[in-house]
């Protein structure tokens, strides 16, 4: 196989909306690179495609809804015959992976893991208990998964560190690809005077955005509102409900918008991003958002740990309530404090984030992943090891589901 002779399989976990998540952004920046580099793609989903949904077909990209436990996708398989598989999440691969090993064995298999799942919800088990790295099921099911593939797309370094210290997990099954954008212009940002209030920026279904919404409404806003009485506080993201509406208190200047189909326009009048994240893993779209928009953001360390690079930072970092609403008014009132931080936006993302760079080096390990696709496998026993049958339940699982379902 060719560099540019291959036919990719995209399954996603969703449909990449790249306007609601910073996930949906990552893989479509992902499906552009294959795109540029002549891969013949179709993309694939069990979700519930969005109504008038173009961001695929905008590119000129195939697009398919496929079913879960269906041998009709062994089907699409024999007829479209793909070399190269990119799963979007561990979840995926789990549901998806054993019909392409079985129809199609010599497929070189791609894990986009977005970020680790079991650090997540492992970090926000240790809200409440304190715990160590412990290989709980989640850990297993999702290293067992990126054993199974043939490289795992990170977003952290942070994360990538974790692995090879925590887990002995192997270096050569993991490259690491950040959140993604264009050469960063400062002379473009909107300056201090024209902007005014604060916001927070996070799709609802996702539960650390959510806690930190809660967090925002009962702790963090009732003391700084009253340091800044002629502030807002804007809540916008994707997937919002009526309970998460009615946090809206105009009185209070707290308001709730939901999605904003322009997002940047509306950072670009904001002076400050608000993160308070507590828990979580991956790096953060609405800090990478905020920067491009020449915003600075109050996040904590969980916040900025994958984005951080040295000490500077565009904003503040810090880890309590109180030093939190401190450095917000800060920032907030003093414009020299204001500047420096957003002079650093432009310094941390043309040296770390820029999308030509990173795929640039991306495709330099594509070309060595299908030169070198049968060393990686006989390197990877434990992958090996995985795909024997005693070690299979997701496939019987799932044809076990078949039969019940006939």
């Amino acid at each position: 196989m060719k560099e540019n002779n291959v036919k990719l399989l995209v399954i996603g976990h969703v449909w990449p909306q790249p306007n609601a998540t910073a996930a949906g952004e990552h893989l479509l920046h992902l499906i552009q690179f294959f795109k540029e580099i002549n891969c013949e793609i179709l993309f694939a989903s069990a979700s519930q495609q969005p109504s008038d949904y173009n961001v695929l077909s905008d590119l000129k990209i195939p697009m398919i809804m496929v079913s879960i436990n269906d041998p009709n996708f062994d089907t699409l398989l024999l007829d479209f015959k793909p070399n190269m598989v990119l799963f979007d999440r561990f979840m995926v691969e789990e549901q998806f992976g054993w019909r392409v090993k079985k129809v199609c064995p010599d497929a070189i298999c791609i894990l986009d893991t977005e970020d680790l799942h079991f650090l997540r919800k492992q970090r926000k088990k240790q809200l409440s208990k304190p715990i160590e790295h412990l290989l709980s099921d989640d850990a297993k099911r999702e290293l067992a998964s990126m054993y199974r593939c043939d490289l795992n797309l990170m977003v952290s370094l942070k994360e990538i560190e974790l692995l090879k210290s925590k887990y002995n997990f192997p270096e050569y099954l993991l490259h690491y690809i950040p959140l993604l954008t264009k050469k960063i212009v400062p002379d473009s940002f909107t300056n201090f005077g024209a902007r005014k209030d604060v916001v927070f920026v996070g799709n609802f279904l996702h539960a650390p955005n959510w806690h930190a919404v809660q967090l925002l409404k009962k702790e963090i806003w009732p003391v700084l509102s009253k340091l800044l009485p002629e502030a807002q506080l804007h809540i916008y993201g994707a997937y919002a409900t009526e309970k998460n509406y009615q946090l809206t208190n105009k009185k209070e200047r707290f308001i709730v918008h939901g999605y904003v189909a322009d997002l940047e326009s509306v950072l670009s009048k904001t002076k400050l991003l608000l993160a308070p994240l507590y828990f979580g893993a991956g790096q953060k779209g609405k800090l990478l958002k905020a920067m491009q928009c020449g915003t600075p953001t109050i996040t904590t360390t969980i916040g900025a740990e994958a984005m951080q690079f040295d000490k500077s930072w565009p904003g503040r970092v810090t880890d309590t309530i109180n030093e939190f609403v401190n450095q917000t008014v800060l920032l907030y009132n003093n414009a020299n404090a204001w500047k420096i931080a957003q002079q650093n936006i432009a310094v941390l993302v043309n040296a770390h984030y820029l999308y030509d760079t990173h795929l640039s080096i991306f495709k330099e390990v594509i070309a060595d992943l299908i030169s070198d696709i049968d060393i990686i496998r006989n390197k990877n026993i434990t992958g090996q090891i995985l795909w024997h049958q005693s070690m299979r339940s997701t496939e019987f699982m799932s044809r076990w589901i078949i039969e019940k379902n006939k």
